[in-house]
């Protein structure tokens, strides 16, 4: 999944969304899903409200048991607590939803239930309902009434103590996921055939994976598991290879421009270096020619002055190069051209 998982903040809240929906898979066609409802024009949002549709419908999953027409969810992630105010502030919410209706109780309170999800049993949470006269029922397993002195039917819902085999799909929702949980979760997503369903466990695995990457490793390598990990999450898959293709192409691209010019400011630098080179031996070459030009001509007045002086003197040519003073070890070319 890339290194860059240890910093992206896992989004818990689709995962939850598409638990919730999966585990009221049974009567789904029943219900009608609405995700971050708004209860009022300005933004006050509650997680999941989930409307029954239809009212002699019997939800087969424990969780759904408690549900009248209107339910709303509450979740709190692994990172979150959950405290006597995130209680009252969940009640607040369900208040909301029913006192901003259309008309005059058109939610009525005993059609209305709340429900909130957390991993951990809420100890300190139960110890103040208790307090304030409230009863604490485990209806089902991790599936806690509360009872008394309630506004709505309400019941919270401790994810962590749930059945293994019946919502393994809310379970695997946490830090510390356990390995039999994702491998029952990826035993029954394999089942799934619609786009729907499938986007719903992927949601779930996207948040698992990024809070359990070691325990996701161990589990490929159990090739079945492997097998319905890489089905399941193909498009995500598929996404990374035409990222890191792209990349990858990118990347040769980018070294071939820098190897052509790389090769080209070489290329450059040798010509000039080849210009300069040529430049310089044409103006020794043209210092030399000076130099041998200027040679002879010395030597071409010497041999005259020599001459004039023996002409007109009547001098050898050792005393009329005495008189001009050349050389002595110079003396041998000018005489063999006198």
């Amino acid at each position: 999944m890339g290194n860059n998982l240890e910093t992206t903040e896992i989004q818990w809240h689709p995962g939850f969304y598409g638990a919730a929906e999966l585990e009221l898979l049974a009567n789904r066609e029943a219900l009608e899903f609405q995700r971050e409802y708004n209860l009022s024009k300005k933004p006050i949002q509650i997680d999941l409200l989930i409307i029954k549709k239809l009212a002699d419908v019997q939800i087969e999953n424990e969780i759904g048991r408690i549900f009248k027409k209107y339910n709303i969810l509450e979740y709190k992630s692994p990172d979150d607590g959950l405290t006597i105010d995130d209680y009252y502030k969940t009640i607040g919410y369900a208040c909301f939803y029913k006192g901003l209706s259309d008309r005059v109780n058109q939610v009525p309170a005993d059609e209305l239930t709340m429900s909130i999800f957390r991993e951990f049993y809420p100890r300190e949470l139960f110890k103040a309902l208790k307090k304030s006269g409230c009863i604490i029922k485990e209806q089902f397993p991790g599936i806690y009434y509360i009872l008394g002195n309630v506004l709505f039917d309400t019941q919270i819902v401790v994810t962590g103590r749930l059945s293994r085999e019946t919502h393994s799909s809310l379970r695997i929702l946490s830090r510390n996921a356990d390995a039999e949980d994702v491998r029952t979760f990826l035993t029954k997503a394999k089942r799934l055939d619609s786009p729907g369903n499938r986007h719903n466990a992927d949601a779930i695995l996207q948040a698992s994976i990024h809070a359990n990457k070691r325990l996701y490793y161990e589990v490929r390598r159990d090739s079945g598991m492997c097998e319905a990990l890489r089905e399941l999450m193909k498009d995500e898959i598929d996404q990374i290879l035409d990222e890191a293709t792209a990349k990858a192409a990118e990347e040769a691209a980018k070294a071939a421009e820098e190897a052509a010019k790389k090769a080209a400011e070489e290329a450059a630098k040798a010509a000039e270096e080849a210009a300069k080179a040529a430049e310089k031996a044409m103006e020794e070459g043209m210092e030399k020619g000076m130099e041998k030009g200027m040679e002879k001509g010395t030597d071409n007045t010497i041999i005259t002055s020599v001459r004039n002086l023996m002409e007109t003197m009547k001098l050898t040519a050792e005393q009329a190069m005495d008189a001009i003073k050349v050389p002595m070890e110079a003396r041998g070319k000018y005489l063999s051209r006198l």
